[in-house]
């Protein structure tokens, strides 16, 4: 939990610098995007359980 909280921080003054200095987020801006993200991140995780299984 530790770590989530940190990213979310770390996330949040990054954007927030970002805004700031009037430059354009280093992030999908549409839900799209981050549909995307989260889709990869879920095929890494499936792929690494299909893995492990298989090298049992």
């Amino acid at each position: 939990m530790k770590s989530i909280l940190l990213s979310f921080i770390t996330g949040f003054v990054v954007g927030a610098i970002f805004r700031i200095l009037k430059l354009p987020i280093p992030a999908p801006n549409a839900l799209a995007g981050v549909m995307g993200i989260f889709g990869i991140f879920l095929g890494s995780v499936f792929a690494n359980q299909i893995l492990k299984f298989l090298t049992k």
